[in-house]
């Protein structure tokens, strides 16, 4: 049993039940997913940037990602419908544990000038997103072979009915949220 899933049985359950007044256990908010994209732009001039994307993600996640393609055409971009414009993996189960394990523990605590998440990145429904800049910041990626920095949006699914109660998840299984009035680049 994965670390956080075996925290979350034990305490942070029972901890959010109580704190929210639910009567019943299986309404207790809980992960339903983690969604990792990495949108490349880049890919349209350049195959190797995409199998790149595909390499890299796959190493991060512990899975084989999808690629995905244009849905319409833009000239302004010189992008055609069909092209491979990105990739993307979603997570259940033992390895959506484990990746969001090694992203709070290991990978965040890696960013330069790191000062915490944006609290504010819920969608009203209780999921959360955030975007990294660069994927060196998990161990498994190599930074003398990277030949581009590549960005990835990391959003994660939860049943929580309110923002509200997903924050409390999250900060329940250590998620470094930002403090009120505190800005991200630094003062």
């Amino acid at each position: 049993m994965v670390r956080l899933h075996e925290q979350y049985r034990k305490s942070i359950a029972p901890a959010i039940q109580q704190k929210f007044g639910i009567k019943n256990a299986l309404a207790v908010p809980k992960l339903e997913k983690i969604v990792i994209n990495m949108g490349v732009g880049k890919a349209t001039q350049d195959k190797n940037i995409l199998e790149q994307a595909v390499d890299n993600l796959s190493k991060i996640a512990g899975q084989k990602p999808l690629t995905t393609k244009a849905r319409g055409s833009v000239a302004g971009f010189r992008l055609r419908e069909g092209n491979a414009i990105g990739t993307k993996v979603t997570l259940r189960g033992a390895r959506m544990y484990e990746f969001l394990d090694r992203l709070i523990a290991v990978a965040l605590p890696r960013i330069r000038d790191f000062r915490g998440i944006n609290p504010n990145s819920f969608d009203g429904h209780g999921n959360y997103s955030l975007g990294i800049s660069e994927q060196v910041i998990f161990p498994e990626i190599d930074a003398d072979k990277i030949q581009h920095t590549l960005g990835m949006d990391i959003t994660i699914v939860t049943s929580a009915k309110s923002d509200d109660q997903a924050r409390e998840l999250l900060t329940a299984f250590g998620m470094p949220f930002r403090q009120p009035g505190q800005r991200a680049g630094g003062k």
